[in-house]
């Protein structure tokens, strides 16, 4: 007998279905918006990983015409679980994360063959689109928040404060970032780590899915385990320049807050999914510790009175 049972969804348009066939379990994914990124896509950075020995759910059977996929069950123990169990030392598996990083950045693979037998090539992670989604902060929260008259103002200098910023990072675009580095993307699965929601992958710095992790508004963790996963982090690199790695983190980290403010306001209007907002205020508490540990940011500070 098989039956399938609906799961909880995540910020995007796809539905999950838990199926049970016997002793046998997968996933069911649906997705009739976007489903190129959200089935095609995301088999095709799931065949990456695999291929680079990181446990990626593998596809059991597409019917791309229906818009499903159904892959591997990694069950439901996410890393965010575990890590809200007090009893668990969230520092000894930040370590393991670190090294689940460090092999997620030595891909080399930046194109594979997808379930239509085309070729997928990962797009580059240009500064066009870091300024497109810190903008999505003056589209949706900034809209939400201020009048049409204050408005105008606020996103000319805004605009031209995130230019500046993303001008200034300093590492070259040329490693595998998954985007979406955070702990509810990462399952325990037999005392390993698993990872999950790929398909946003671009090739881009070295710093980004650092700042996703350690700045997580899912997670509230100190700044001293904060800086000691930084830490890790600098001292499995062999060769690393410590201030260009400083700078481009903190950069990131601060528009990746920008746009989940954006996307989080977004949510609760344009798709009716308010949970996301009780994030925002942490979110905005990320981005004031790093606003205030660098004067490049002294004009992003003033507008935004962090």
């Amino acid at each position: 007998m098989q039956n399938l049972k609906k799961l909880k969804g995540d910020a995007s348009h796809r539905k999950f279905f838990r199926k049970k066939y016997n002793d046998f379990n997968s996933i069911v994914i649906l997705a009739k918006k976007d489903k190129f990124k959200n089935l095609l896509v995301y088999d095709a950075i799931s065949k990456i990983l695999n291929k680079n020995k990181i446990l990626a759910p593998k596809l059991y059977k597409e019917n791309y015409k229906n818009n499903y996929i159904e892959v591997e069950d990694f069950g439901n123990e996410t890393i965010f679980k575990v890590l809200q169990n007090r009893k668990n030392k969230k520092i000894l598996y930040f370590k393991d994360i670190i090294k689940l990083l460090n092999q997620i950045q030595s891909i080399k693979d930046k194109k594979i063959r997808n379930f239509k037998n085309k070729y997928y090539r990962i797009p580059e992670y240009t500064n066009k689109i870091l300024i497109k989604e810190a903008n999505l902060f003056c589209d949706w929260y900034v809209k939400k928040n201020l009048s049409k008259n204050k408005r105008q103002n606020f996103n000319k200098n805004f605009k031209k404060i995130i230019k500046t910023l993303v001008s200034q990072l300093k590492m070259k675009n040329d490693i595998f970032v998954h985007r979406d580095f955070h702990i509810s993307n990462l399952m325990l699965i037999n005392n390993k780590i698993g990872v999950i929601d790929s398909q946003d992958a671009l090739i881009g710095n070295k710093a980004y899915d650092l700042a996703s992790l350690v700045d997580d508004v899912r997670l509230k963790t100190s700044k001293i385990i904060k800086k000691k996963i930084f830490n890790f982090y600098l001292n499995s690199q062999k060769k690393i320049d410590k201030k260009k790695i400083k700078n481009d983190f903190e950069i990131l980290s601060i528009l990746r807050n920008l746009k989940i403010i954006g996307i989080f306001t977004r949510l609760a209007i344009r798709d009716k999914k308010k949970n996301y907002l009780k994030l925002i205020p942490y979110t905005w508490d990320l981005i004031s510790l790093r606003i205030n540990q660098n004067e490049i940011f002294l004009d992003l500070k003033k507008i935004t009175k962090r």
